[in-house]
C-alpha cells in the first residue's frame, strides 16, 4: 500500500496534530475500556496516560522506525482481577498490578535476548504467511461482534438478545444504528471521495458527524415523553466541578501506601506467586500477537520492522513500555490493531504522528473536559468507525495470504485451522490462564502448519507455504527443464542447417540462370 507519508516523513505542524487526534480517537475507546471492567478505583485518565507513556518507551526502543501505538491489554483482564482476589487490601491488589506487569515484560526481554542472538529464521519456519496472514485476520474478525454490539447499543447500555442470537430493537437502539451507519458513511465517503485532508481524517469527520447526530438526538430527550431519545449521557459533564476530576490518579501511588503494613494477614510470598501464574504465561500469549501486529503494520507500511529496527528491540520497547503504562495506569500495554487500522485507512506511516499522539494522550489525562468529551462519545459512533477499523485489519491478514498457493492442501488446511477456530470464538481457560480465540487459533495454526510439512525442506528459513507462487521459477533449473532446453536448441541448430542448404541452392540455382 503506498504511503502518503513514510515513517520518516513530518507533516505540517497543523496537519499533524489533526492525524494525532485520529490515532487518539481510534485507540481511546479500547484504552479506557480495560481500566473501566476491571474497577476497583482505577481511572480511565490514568490508563491513557499510561498509554502514552508506554508508547514513547517503545518508541525510543525502536528507533523512531515503528508507527505503532500501545494501549491498555484485553489479555490481561483475568490477570488483573486475579491482583484483587481473596479480599487483599486496595494496596496491595495495586501493588499486585505493578509486580504481574514486570513479570510479563520480562518474559518479553528474555524473548527479546533469545532473538538478538538466535535471529529470527526459527519465527520464520515455525509462523510464516501461511500462519500469520489468517491469524491477522482473525484479530479484526475476533472484534466485529464488539464493534455490532456497539452500533446497536442503546444510550447507555446494549440491545438485548434473543434467542435467536439477533438484537431486539427499540427506539434507542434504532436511533443509536442510524448514529453508527452515519458514522460509517461518512468515514467511507472521506476516504474514498475526500480530496487532501479530508481523504487523510476520515475518522475524525466520521465521529464527529456521528456525535453531532447523536447529540441532537439527545436534544429531543429533554421533551416530556422522549426519554428514549437519549443517546449521550451529558450528566458525566458534571464531574468536573470535583478538583480530583482533574487530574488522574496514579496506581504506584496506591501501591506504594503497601509499605505502610497495608497487606493485612496475606501471605505475600503466596500472593505474588498467584500473580506469577496469572501474568508470565499470558505474556506468551500477547507475544504471539505481537509477532501478528508487526507482520501486518510491515506489510502495510511495506518495510519489514522484524529486521529494521528488529524483533530484538519491538519487543523490549513492548516489554518495557508494558511496564511503564502500569506503574501509572495499573494496565499493562500491547501493541495495537485499531492503530494499525487507522495507518492503513489514512496512508499516514509518520512515527512523529505516533509520538504526538502519545503526547496527546498524557496531556489530555489531567484536561478534564477533554477527556470527558472523549468518554461521552457514545458506543455506536465508536461501533460505526471500528466496523471499518477491524475491517482493515482482517483484510490486511487475508492479503498477506495472497501469494500462498491454497491448491497445495498443506496451506488449505492450515489456513482453514485457523479462520474456523478464530471465528468460531475457541477461548480455553486453563487455572488462571486464559488463551484467547486469538491465541488458540495461532497455536493450532502453527501445530498444523508443522505437521503437513513433516519431512519438507525450506527455502531460506521460509516454508514451502511462502515459495510456492516461485515453483515456476524452480521449474526452470529442473531436469525436465533443461532436456527441454536442449531438444529446442537442437531443433534450432537443424532448422539453421536446413536454412542454409536452401540457401545455398537457391544461389547456385540463380548462376545457373545466369550462364544460360
Amino acid at each position: 500500500m503506498q504511503m502518503v507519508y513514510g515513517v520518516k516523513d513530518r507533516p505540517k505542524a497543523g496537519r499533524l496534530i489533526l492525524f494525532a487526534l485520529q490515532q487518539l480517537l481510534a485507540i481511546l475507546a479500547a484504552t479506557i475500556a480495560v481500566p473501566m471492567i476491571v474497577g476497583n478505583g482505577m481511572q480511565p485518565s490514568a490508563a491513557l496516560f499510561g498509554a502514552g507513556v508506554g508508547t514513547i518507551v517503545y518508541l525510543l526502543f525502536t528507533k523512531f522506525r515503528s508507527p505503532v501505538f500501545l494501549g491498555s491489554s484485553f489479555a490481561f483482564l483475568g490477570s488483573m482481577a486475579a491482583a484483587f482476589a481473596g479480599g487483599v487490601s486496595m494496596s496491595l491488589g495495586y501493588l499486585g498490578l505493578l509486580i504481574g506487569a514486570v513479570l510479563a515484560g520480562l518474559v518479553y526481554v528474555v524473548i527479546a535476548v533469545i532473538v538478538k542472538f538466535a535471529g529470527t529464521k526459527w519465527i520464520d519456519k515455525i509462523m510464516p504467511a501461511v500462519v500469520i496472514g489468517p491469524t491477522v485476520a482473525i484479530i479484526g474478525l475476533s472484534l466485529a461482534g464488539n464493534a455490532v454490539k456497539d452500533i446497536v447499543s442503546t444510550g447507555f447500555g446494549y440491545a438485548s438478545v434473543a434467542e435467536s442470537g439477533g438484537y431486539i430493537m427499540n427506539t434507542t437502539s434504532w436511533l443509536s444504528l442510524v448514529c453508527g451507519l452515519t458514522t460509517l458513511a461518512v468515514t467511507i465517503v472521506c476516504s474514498v471521495y475526500g480530496k487532501n485532508m479530508l481523504k487523510m481524517i476520515p475518522f475524525i469527520i466520521g465521529i464527529l458527524s456521528g456525535y453531532a447526530l447523536a447529540a441532537i438526538f439527545t436534544a429531543f430527550s429533554y421533551i416530556d415523553g422522549a426519554e428514549s431519545m437519549r443517546i449521550i449521557n451529558f450528566d458525566t459533564f458534571a464531574t468536573l466541578k470535583e478538583a480530583s476530576a482533574w487530574y488522574p490518579k496514579f496506581s504506584f501511588l496506591t501501591a506504594f501506601n503497601v509499605f505502610g503494613g497495608g497487606y493485612g494477614d496475606t501471605n505475600i510470598g503466596a500472593y505474588i506467586g498467584s500473580i506469577a501464574v496469572a501474568y508470565i504465561p499470558v505474556a506468551f500469549v500477547v507475544f504471539a500477537e505481537h509477532l501478528a501486529d508487526h507482520k501486518n503494520i510491515s506489510s502495510i507500511i511495506e518495510t519489514d520492522l522484524l529486521k529494521d529496527p528488529g524483533l530484538h528491540r519491538t519487543l523490549l520497547g513492548d516489554g518495557v513500555g508494558s511496564i511503564a503504562g502500569a506503574f501509572f495506569g495499573g494496565c499493562p500495554n500491547t501493541t495495537y490493531g485499531e492503530s494499525v487500522g487507522c495507518v492503513a485507512i489514512s496512508r499516514n506511516a509518520s512515527v512523529i504522528t505516533i509520538l504526538v499522539t502519545a503526547c496527546m494522550a498524557i496531556l489530555s489525562a489531567f484536561l478534564a473536559p477533554f477527556t470527558l468529551f472523549l468518554s461521552s462519545i457514545p458506543k455506536c459512533v465508536m461501533g460505526g468507525v471500528c466496523i471499518a477499523l477491524y475491517g482493515f485489519i482482517a483484510v490486511s491478514g487475508l492479503k498477506m495470504i495472497q501469494k500462498v498457493d491454497l491448491n497445495d492442501h498443506r496451506n488449505l488446511f492450515t489456513v482453514c485451522v485457523i479462520l474456523i477456530a478464530g471465528v468460531g470464538g475457541m477461548v480455553l481457560n486453563i487455572g488462571k490462564v486464559t488463551l484467547t480465540a486469538v491465541a488458540c487459533a495461532l497455536i493450532l495454526g502453527i501445530l498444523t502448519n508443522l505437521l503437513v510439512n513433516i519431512g519438507r525442506k525450506n527455502k531460506g528459513g521460509e516454508s514451502v507455504a511462502d515459495v510456492a507462487p516461485e515453483a515456476s521459477v524452480d521449474a526452470a533449473f529442473t531436469d525436465d527443464a533443461v532436456e527441454n532446453a536442449e531438444s529446442a536448441r537442437d531443433a534450432h541448430a537443424e532448422e539453421g542447417e536446413q536454412s542454409a542448404e536452401a540457401h545455398t541452392d537457391a544461389k547456385e540455382g540463380g548462376i545457373s540462370n545466369e550462364k544460360a
